[in-house]
């Protein structure tokens, strides 16, 4: 497990935001089931009323069948007797779905025979840079040596943007002139690890669509290249994922899975317009483990995931707290 925990009071702090950001009022859920059932009574006609709050939150219509399953299910035993069971009863249901992804990044021996390697892919304007970026200052909080690796030679600024990440951060950054081969890079920051006896290596790769089937081929390339190198490697592929992308997102998760086989996930940009529904999509339909999810920029507001607590993110009003 990671070196350190986190400071409760500054998960804490964590948690509220997420509440207040992911609802920007009241709940997206809440409210609305006081409204579905003014005279407090739950049928069958509150649950289908409930589907498709849940189908428009982007929750995905394979997720929601099974969370409605489970409240009729509760309903049939009259557990569903006022507003407040029936909250008890989705709460519970959203947590069947969230726990089974809640599983923190582990590294494992690091420098035993090289560094630990985590792939960052996804498409642009995921986050993923910035994400490595935070990755980078936790890992160094945490006691480990952390190396990038800049992957992306098609931007330019991808280079210059990684950079300055390893100089806020102090760690050093492996580049190579724009368009050289991405493989040959991160080959290349491989050894310069090992070299320096450095713990984590993180290898930016460029940001592409899942629908460009050539691309997608050169990162499983990248795959192939890093594993010559160390047959272990990569240690962790995380695919970087924009939770404004709603179920575009889930289709991003689905094609890079299939393509590369993702051990990892963070969700950005869940401050945004999306109201977290593509988060339980996600977990439902692929069940890659969830490491990190993001609230905005600052390097405090990406923290490891936590099923219960996103449950109740999303589930309570964003003025309690």
């Amino acid at each position: 497990m990671f070196g350190k925990k986190e400071k409760p009071e500054k998960r804490e702090g964590f948690i509220k935001r997420l509440r207040a950001r992911i609802n920007r009022g009241d709940s997206w859920l809440t409210y609305d089931l006081a409204n579905l059932a003014p005279g407090g009574k739950i049928d069958e006609g509150v649950l289908e009323e409930l589907e498709s709050l849940l189908v428009m939150a982007d929750v995905g219509v394979e997720t929601t069948e099974r969370i409605i399953a489970e409240l009729q299910k509760r309903l049939a035993r009259k557990e569903l007797k006022d507003v407040e069971a029936l909250q008890r009863g989705l709460h519970s249901a959203v947590c069947d779905i969230l726990e089974p992804v809640e599983e923190p990044l582990t590294i494992e021996n690091p420098n035993a025979e090289g560094p630990y390697v985590i792939l960052m892919v996804g498409v642009n304007g995921a986050g993923k840079t910035t994400t490595i970026g935070k990755l980078a200052r936790r890992f160094k909080d945490q006691g480990y040596s952390v190396m990038l690796a800049a992957g992306d030679t098609f931007r330019a600024a991808a280079v210059e943007q990684l950079q300055a990440w390893g100089e806020r951060n102090g760690v050093p950054v492996i580049a190579q002139q724009a368009g050289a081969d991405p493989a040959a890079v991160i080959f290349d920051a491989m050894d310069a690890a090992r070299a320096r006896d450095i713990d984590i290596l993180l290898a930016d790769t460029a940001g592409r669509l899942q629908s460009q089937t050539g691309l997608m081929d050169e990162l499983a390339k990248v795959k192939r290249v890093i594993a010559r190198r160390d047959a272990t490697a990569p240690h962790e592929i995380m695919l970087v994922l924009d939770a404004s992308q709603g179920q575009n997102a889930l289709v991003q998760a689905e094609k890079f899975h299939e393509a590369l086989g993702l051990t990892g996930l963070t969700v950005t940009k869940l401050d945004g317009s999306a109201k977290g529904g593509i988060l339980l999509a996600i977990a439902g339909r692929i069940g890659v483990p969830v490491r990190f999810i993001g609230i905005g920029e600052a390097a405090e507001d990406m923290q490891t995931f936590s099923a219960s607590e996103f449950a109740d993110a999303l589930l309570t009003s964003g003025q309690q707290g």
